[in-house]
């Protein structure tokens, strides 16, 4: 399966959690604990990055106006994410996290809100020490950086020579 296709499928899987948890009523009894209840399988490696684990049917429920499904993340394994959204659970697998990441971070950088110009207080993150990493200049003088990080995979860079003499400078101050 090509690149084209797996990310077809992973829009179509992403469209698919996202209709089906806005058509499911969200208990407030929901929490992270209805993911183990599941039967969860690992993703198939078909390039889709999640398999649908159990669709609970709705329950019937006084009326309650329009609640927002929440998302509810667990780790069943080491090496498996189980996702539920709306009653709707998925399992995701080291490469479906990966895929997930990379779309959410194509979509994000497409979005008019840009992220913090600062770091938020309290802010969670896991360095990556001594990251392999791959450069490649352009004809305009840019500077491409790509590094591989342990959570994010490969984050690319682009920089001008200005920001790269800029850079430069910060690495070797002392």
């Amino acid at each position: 399966m090509n690149l084209t296709d797996q990310l077809g499928a992973l829009e179509s899987s992403l469209d698919e959690l996202i209709s089906a948890a806005a058509s499911i009523p969200v208990s407030p009894d929901s929490s992270i604990d209805s993911v183990a209840d599941a039967a969860v399988e690992p993703a198939p490696a078909s390039g889709s990055i999640a398999a649908v684990v159990e669709e609970k049917p709705p329950v019937a429920e006084p009326p309650v106006a329009e609640e927002k499904p929440t998302l509810n993340v667990s780790r069943p394994e080491k090496n498996l994410i189980a996702m539920t959204i709306g009653g709707v659970s998925v399992a995701l697998s080291p490469e479906g996290v990966s895929e997930l990441i990379e779309e959410l971070s194509n979509a994000r950088a497409s979005m008019d809100v840009e992220q913090p110009g600062g770091l938020p207080p309290n802010w969670r993150f896991v360095a990556t020490k001594n990251p392999v990493m791959a450069t490649q200049r352009y004809s305009n003088g840019d500077r491409l950086l790509v590094l591989r990080h342990t959570g994010h995979g490969w984050v690319p860079f682009s920089f001008s020579p200005d920001m790269v003499i800029e850079m430069y400078a910060m690495l070797t101050k002392r």
